[in-house]
């Protein structure tokens, strides 16, 4: 076996990097943004055994709408890029290449056991430019088709070595093969075929067999004239070894599969849901297609589904001439490797069993698949095209007359396929430019109308999208899909009549009700969405929300293990203000899928709804040990601990906002709890700089505005408070307890009795009967020694709040003042017995000036969404913590009131001004 020279190896890398170096530039499109960007098992916080339990999508395999595709070792290279770049689509990009000049290289080596070293050399140039592979290596996903061709190729060199001196077996490069089969399989399915390449290159090249003399052999042992010679049955014996271990590997396979086939609607595959004969003239005709595609690799296109190709559905398609043809030639081809001896027939027949055995498991004979064509399952098949085609010129170039010819012909085949590989790497830049690309070659399928939509709605382009959505409907008419996405798009427009119309339309294309079949088996999981994006859209209207619950039931009802439907309907019993039942569809939920943080969380919102905060934390706590830096989850807990009022949950609540400010570093609501807890905590430098931090953040921050304030009020700072104040006026000008500061502020600090009192009168504006403003501003009378009018406003407010007894005693001061004044026309009270009035009324002056501290944002369920670009995504939403709570527990007044000393000493001034001190 000759070895692969470093010039060879050199070359290789060089054309290759010359047709692939702009792949580098190229983004995540198509499949890319389900496997890669979409895709949790790539995380590290993922538990590595995941990728073992869920298909390439990182979906579980045992869910119905799991694609069955196992090829978890791909998935964990996807994971290491990760690991170094995350989401840096160059590093993908990068590695695929890396991957395809190493399968070029192997390529190389193999073609030197079939081929002379210059047919050896063509044939791995070949396959290095050829257009067909740019599916395959510039799209990232293709790197399931790289390395399940590095260990194929590598599975069968290892048992070209398994033939010893004098026809003895060697174990050893058996053991490796069998080892190496299984690798490149759980990189991609396709790779078990290697054992059927193997077992032909046994029988037909290592031992020199041809058909005729194995039929010859055949009828001499049948007739009892002879016996089976030994080197025979030590090729049976090997034989044996590899298909039972391939049997082995099928029935793991299955296993995995849980004997479940994936569910692909006929928009997939028009063919394997026709009837006959066109479902096997429609599979016959897609045999030369993808030959021509090989042949001619002019018009390529990232997606074949759907109209792309019309069924053949009777017998006098002129295409079925196409059928007929490629079968004669392929016919012709088998005939002469397997009838003649001979270095050629050789080199053909492994030629032949590269193109057919790999692709077997797309050709729908044994089970359907999800597309019509694909031109990245071609990777392999071209091995064997590719060494025809280094065969055929070997032929020309032998021959003198031809020589020339065919010295041209080869340069202008390389360079030709070189730029239209580069041409074409640049279709995959964005998903825009793919999608546009391949609607230049195919403008009957609907689902290319209906990517093209998606990628202008990522961009925000709704008007456009909404132009190819309607076109992928006009196309197929009878797309749910694209109906589903007018629909939406007609919802992100605020078009919801429009919007409705369209989900209805999509509603009315779902599969009615057999009788004694069920649902799950022909409904697409996807197309359930339209229940769920239907009853979404009309749950908006608070009159229609017990039709959005029956739409969901609905949902349920067709397919039981509808996760989503579950999650939607338990946000809508929220909203119904039914926790009870909204507990039971979580729950169902989980039992479904244990292994959904979101489905924690929200469970744990229920909890909230049903005054069970014990049990919200337990929630919370789940959700964050399956998913560490699930932000809503750290900061609700974190907010559910402060409220507790337990001072030993307090340093945990701490270190899940740090987490949480992390993560979401530009949210103003982290950084301000952060400051409420320091405030609990007494750390008054610390609360303010945090404090500071959230309105830096979010200027018109009212919560943390006014708390700072306060918090300046309460350490002796009352006038670094009043231009925070004039902030929150401004933002503000409605803002009681800000009004009541300041104008305290102003009375007492600054002596500024007008301006409190402006504060004051603007507060009885606002709320004429606002006890704790119109008090205030009784004090502000009896400052300007207007004791008439200080009289009548305390009568006023004792009205307002008739058992208020600090307002009496206050009346009582007053009146007192009043009747001294008259008699002995002079202002004299008893300093002792107003103080003792002052003391017992003070709590309660300013006792409701104090913003709530703890407030709990107002969060919703979150959601999994599906896929219909974009797999919807989360619906939680995090309304603004400046929203006041109107009531807190008597612990919690009383904790909030031992930090208001310095209000209280504000309090004292106001009674040493009522005794007329």
């Amino acid at each position: 076996m000759a070895d692969v020279s470093l010039k060879e190896a050199a070359l290789i890398v060089g054309v290759v990097a010359a047709c692939y170096w702009n792949s580098l530039f190229c983004g995540f499109v198509f499949d890319d943004v389900s496997a890669i960007l979409d895709n949790k098992d790539l995380h590290p916080s993922t538990p590595l055994k995941n990728l073992f339990q869920n298909d390439f999508w990182g979906t579980p395999m045992s869910e119905e709408r799991s694609h069955k595709s196992y090829r978890p070792l791909t998935v964990l290279t996807f994971r290491l890029n990760y690991l170094f770049s995350e989401l840096n689509a160059v590093s993908y990009h990068f590695l695929n290449l890396v991957f395809h000049v190493v399968v070029c290289v192997v390529f190389l080596k193999v073609c030197k056991l079939f081929l002379d070293n210059r047919s050896s050399v063509v044939a791995s140039l070949l396959f290095a430019v050829h257009p067909i592979h740019t599916e395959a290596v510039t799209g990232v996903v293709g790197r399931a088709e790289l390395l399940s061709s590095i260990f194929f190729l590598a599975a069968f060199l290892s048992y070209t070595k398994s033939k010893g001196p004098d026809n003895t077996i060697v174990w050893t490069p058996i053991a490796v093969t069998v080892f190496l089969v299984a690798v490149a399989t759980l990189c991609k399915e396709q790779g078990i075929t290697v054992v059927g390449i193997c077992c032909v290159y046994e029988v037909f090249i290592a031992q020199g067999y041809t058909l005729p003399l194995l039929l010859d052999t055949a009828v001499q042992i049948l007739r009892g004239k002879g016996s089976i010679p030994f080197s025979m049955l030590q090729t049976l014996l090997k034989l044996i070894v590899l298909m039972f271990s391939t049997l082995l590997l099928v029935v793991v396979r299955v296993q995995i599969i849980q004997s479940q086939l994936p569910v692909f609607t006929r928009f997939d595959n028009p063919a394997a849901v026709s009837p006959s004969p066109a479902r096997q003239l429609t599979f016959n005709y897609l045999l030369p297609v993808n030959a021509w595609l090989l042949l001619n690799p002019s018009e390529l296109c990232c997606d074949w589904t759907m109209g792309t190709i019309p069924l053949v559905e009777s017998l006098f398609d002129v295409r079925n001439v196409a059928t007929l043809t490629f079968f004669c030639f392929l016919g012709s081809l088998i005939v002469f490797s397997l009838r003649y001896p001979g270095d050629s027939s050789k080199t053909v027949l492994m030629a032949l069993c590269l193109i057919v055995l790999p692709f077997i498991p797309a050709s729908n004979l044994f089970f359907p698949v999800g597309f019509v064509v694909a031109e990245r399952v071609l990777y392999v098949p071209s091995m064997g095209f590719c060494i025809l085609v280094a065969h055929g010129w070997r032929k020309l170039s032998n021959k003198s007359v031809l020589r020339k010819i065919s010295w041209i012909c080869l340069a202008a085949v390389l360079f030709t396929h070189a730029l239209k590989t580069l041409h074409r790497n640049w279709d995959w830049e964005s998903e825009y430019t793919l999608f546009m690309s391949a609607l230049k070659v195919n403008k009957n399928n609907a689902k290319l109308w209906n990517n093209v939509g998606h990628a202008l709605e990522n961009e925000k382009n709704f008007e456009r999208a909404l132009q190819f959505f309607i076109q992928a409907t006009q196309v197929q008419p009878d797309d749910i899909g694209a109906h589903m996405n007018v629909g939406r798009t007609y919802k992100n427009l605020n078009k919801t009549k429009e919007a409705e119309e369209s989900y209805l339309i999509a509603k009315s294309l779902m599969p009615q009700i057999i009788p004694g079949k069920k649902y799950a088996a022909r409904v697409a999981p996807n197309h359930l969405n339209v229940y769920i994006n239907l009853a979404n859209l009309i749950r908006a209207n608070e009159s229609r929300l017990e039709e959005a619950d029956q739409l969901y039931r609905q949902a349920i009802s067709m397919r039981p293990d509808f996760k989503q439907a579950y999650i939607s309907r338990g946000e809508l019993l929220l909203k119904m203000n039914k926790p009870l039942k909204a507990k039971e569809a979580y729950l169902k939920a989980l039992e479904l899928d244990r292994t959904n943080a979101d489905l924690w969380y929200n469970l744990a919102i229920v909890y909230i709804e049903l005054k069970d905060p014990t049990e919200a934390l337990k929630n919370f706590n789940r959700a964050l040990e399956l998913n560490p830096v699930h932000k809503l989850a750290l900061f609700n807990s974190a907010l559910l601990m402060q409220e507790s009022g337990d001072a030993r949950l307090r340093p945990e609540a701490k270190q899940r906002l740090l987490h949480y400010v992390k993560e979401e570093p530009q949210d103003a609501n982290g950084y301000f709890n952060l400051g409420m807890l320091a405030m609990d905590d007494k750390k008054d430098t610390e609360a303010e700089a945090w404090m500071k931090k959230a309105i830096r953040l979010q200027p018109n921050f009212r919560s943390a505005l006014f708390n700072l304030a306060l918090l300046y009020s309460q350490t002796a700072k009352e006038l670094m408070a009043l231009p925070v104040l004039e902030d929150l006026l401004k933002y503000y000008p409605d803002h009681t307890k800000g009004l009541i500061l300041k104008g305290d502020i102003l009375m007492n600090q600054k002596k500024d009795i007008v301006g409190a009192k402006m504060c004051f009168e603007k507060i009885l504006e606002l709320d004429p009967n606002n006890v704790q403003g119109k008090h205030n501003l009784c004090v502000v009378y009896f400052e300007e020694r207007d004791l008439i009018k200080a009289e009548k406003c305390l009568v006023e407010t004792l009205a307002l709040a008739p058992h208020e007894e600090y307002i009496q005693r206050h009346l009582n001061i007053v009146r007192s003042k009043i009747a001294s004044l008259s008699a002995t026309e002079q202002s004299s009270l008893p300093a002792d017995g107003t103080a003792t009035t002052a003391t017992e009324g003070k709590k309660k002056s300013f006792q409701n000036l104090k913003e709530v501290k703890n407030e709990q944002k107002t969060t919703q369920t979150t959601a999994d969404n599906s896929k219909v670009r974009s797999k919807n995504k989360k619906r939680t939403e995090k309304n603004n913590m400046d929203k006041e709570t109107p009531k807190k527990s008597t612990k919690e007044i009383k904790d909030i009131e031992k930090k208001r000393v310095a209000a209280l000493k504000r309090l004292e001034e106001i009674e040493r001004i009522l005794n007329g001190e």
